[in-house]
């Protein structure tokens, strides 16, 4: 019996390997927040080391991303990530939703939620020092003061979409 169930398991699992998900390598970047505004040489290293596999159009893929079901976990993560902020489509937002997406990576950074733990548990590189913090924050405070002086204090607050 024991047996017949591994073998259904062993099988299940070998069935799966057939299912991927797309992966995240389009590399479009386009409307890249570089395109907009000055994004520094150690601004640029942390992001790429911390942010860009889970925030952006192009994710280094580890070798365990290959294994079902894990590789529909990771899709779902990176897709989940790029929902929130994605590098590589900010030019896309409103000048509104630009500003208000600088407040909520500020804070994430402040707060530590970001880079996940999950993600830092396994790319230990990507563990934010308290530097690489503050060059984030103060890179981020930048594009928002220079949104401050650039553009009317009703355009940068973000308003609801009104409900039929």
């Amino acid at each position: 019996m024991l047996k017949n169930i591994l073998l259904g398991l062993l099988i299940l699992v070998v069935i799966m390997q057939v299912f991927r998900p797309e992966k995240n390598l389009s590399g479009d970047t386009t409307k890249d927040v570089s395109t907009l505004h000055q994004v520094p040489t150690d601004v640029q290293a942390i992001l790429n080391r911390a942010c860009a596999d889970c925030h952006s159009n192009k994710t280094k893929y580890p070798w365990y991303a290959e294994i079902q079901p894990v590789s529909w976990w990771l899709s779902d993560h990176v897709n989940d990530g790029k929902r929130h902020f994605n590098l590589n489509n900010f030019g896309n937002w409103r000048i509104a939703m630009q500003h208000h997406k600088l407040e909520e990576l500020i804070e994430q950074v402040k707060e530590g939620e970001m880079p996940l733990s999950s993600y830092t548990l396994i790319h230990r590189d990507a563990i934010l020092s308290e530097n690489d913090k503050t060059i984030l924050i103060n890179w981020a405070e930048g594009i928002m003061d220079n949104l401050k002086m650039n553009y009317p204090k009703d355009s940068l607050i973000l308003k609801r979409e009104k409900e039929d």
